[in-house]
């Protein structure tokens, strides 16, 4: 998160507050008939100017909105300052037993179900194993871990207790316009419940690089560490979004938050309720490139919008519905595509099953082409395995490389392979700095094609370990000790 400081603006909220009143009332006039800015200030007419308010909003989402309370016990290394018997007796251990401590993490999440179904951010429970939720009326429940989608940045929660609960509509996010006003709750730096107001900034953020799919509404309602998870909603009381991140460098709000749209949510939360373990969107089969200035005007087009085709896998939906390499895209279903991040996110919204209209420009000339709504094909399967021993990868669990795994891990290339799905906290892998989504060539000049081909070239000890792994566009070889 990056950004610069600056002081708030109480008076411009203010006067947004008092002219969307105004508004409200139908006591706003044409533009073009008011004169000098004078003509703006006028006195309420009556009480009921003055004591309008967004109480009514709060009213009926408030009880919906929950803090979110994730925690995890680790294994101290041994020999460590904390499993010390003097430091335990003088400071304790730090919430856990000998030779323990406890990570915790801190945000906010909003229920939209009467089950008990409650929306967050993935990165407030990423890698914790122990989940309360506090409601707005002081009661807690543990709560299981439905649903984590790492690619958009959202889990889906079930708190362990009795319904209805309340919950809140999710809105739709595509009905939003710049201006609107809006409403921010959670509980920022844990101070408890807060209401924060202000307008939406933009729409369509995609040059945020908090998730795969980035395409991200932009408010200036104030949104501080801890609102992370909680809701964004209308003037109607629904859910437009789901705050995940500011833009700062002091840590503290700026007025520039940005929330995952809702539409977005309801594919995660629909995943979540039919009992889907990873949530499937459908698979383009292409790989798309945003438009530099250069690459603008190397086509003849006056501005750099669109998202251009650079690679087509072969037999895909992309392929069947004849999209080629160079092909321009600049509509889904008659939605202007600005970039690549906007096609992703259109496109990831549509539902499986059905077709969607792709409008492109083939040397300057407009095509629509139908593409199927289809999953991305999991061939190989993948075959997982937990590599143990005392080779580098020890502790990492290894899948074969499909279309629907290199979706999954946003992994453009190579085609095939092994990949690293997940590393076990503290192992040999995680020590020596591998990472998920690492695609695995080689083990000591071996080529490695499949999981069975990197656990056969890690039994037994090696004087040394020679691997070759390709790391997004990198091709990385290094030699560690055995």
């Amino acid at each position: 998160m990056i950004g610069r400081s600056v002081t708030g603006c109480f008076g411009c909220s203010i006067v947004r507050l008092a002219m969307s009143l105004i508004v409200a009332l139908g006591l706003a006039a044409p533009l073009s008939t008011f004169g000098a800015a004078e003509d703006f200030r006028a006195l309420p007419a009556s009480r009921a100017e003055i004591t309008l308010s967004f109480a009514p909003v709060v009213k009926k989402v408030q009880p919906a909105v929950v803090n979110v309370y994730a925690s995890r016990t680790e294994q101290l290394p041994r020999n460590s300052l904390f499993d010390d018997p003097i430091f335990r007796h003088f400071f304790g251990d730090s919430g856990g037993s000998a030779g323990r401590q406890k990570a915790r993490s801190l945000g906010s999440g909003v229920l939209v179900d009467p089950s008990g179904l409650v929306v967050t951010n993935n990165h407030v429970i990423e890698g914790m194993n122990d989940v309360k939720v506090a409601l707005a009326d002081q009661r807690e429940f543990h709560a299981d871990i439905v649903l984590r989608d790492q690619r958009t940045d959202l889990a889906v929660l079930r708190l362990r207790g009795h319904g209805p609960f309340p919950y809140v509509e999710l809105g739709d996010s595509d009905a939003l316009q710049v201006g609107d006003l809006v409403l921010a709750i959670g509980n920022p730096f844990g101070v408890g419940q807060t209401v924060t107001q202000g307008i939406v900034s933009a729409l369509a953020r995609t040059q945020v690089v908090i998730s795969d799919y980035g395409f991200f509404i932009q408010t200036d309602a104030a949104i501080n560490p801890g609102n992370s998870g909680g809701p964004q909603v209308d003037m109607a009381g629904r859910v437009v979004g789901i705050n995940s991140a500011i833009f700062t460098q002091t840590g503290s709000t700026v007025g520039i938050g940005f929330s995952i749209p809702a539409n977005m949510v309801k594919i995660v939360v629909a995943t979540a309720k039919n009992g889907g373990k990873r949530v499937r969107r459908p698979w383009l089969g292409a790989s798309l490139q945003r438009l530099s200035r250069e690459i603008a005007d190397s086509l003849g087009l006056d501005r750099p919008i669109g998202a251009l085709v650079t690679d087509v896998v072969p037999h895909g939906p992309a392929d069947e519905a004849g999209l080629r390499h160079g092909d321009l895209i600049v509509s889904v279903d008659g939605q202007t595509i600005e970039d690549a991040e906007a096609f992703g996110y259109r496109f990831a919204t549509k539902p499986l099953g059905a077709t969607a209209a792709i409008g492109i420009k083939r040397g300057g000339r407009p095509m629509t082409l139908t593409v199927k709504l289809e999953p991305a094909p999991e061939v190989p399967a993948r075959d997982p395995i937990k590599i143990a021993g005392s080779s580098p990868f020890a502790g990492a669990t290894v899948v074969n490389l499909s279309p629907a795994v290199a979706e999954e891990l946003s992994i453009e290339t190579p085609k095939e392979g092994v990949v690293i799905s997940d590393i076990a906290n503290g192992s040999q892998a995680a020590v020596v700095n591998l990472h998920k989504g690492d695609v695995i060539i080689s083990v000591n000049d071996t080529k490695i094609a499949t999981t069975r081909d990197l656990e056969k070239a890690t039994r037994g000890k090696r004087y040394y370990w020679k691997i070759s792994i390709a790391r997004g566009k990198q091709l990385i070889t290094t030699v560690l000790g055995g």
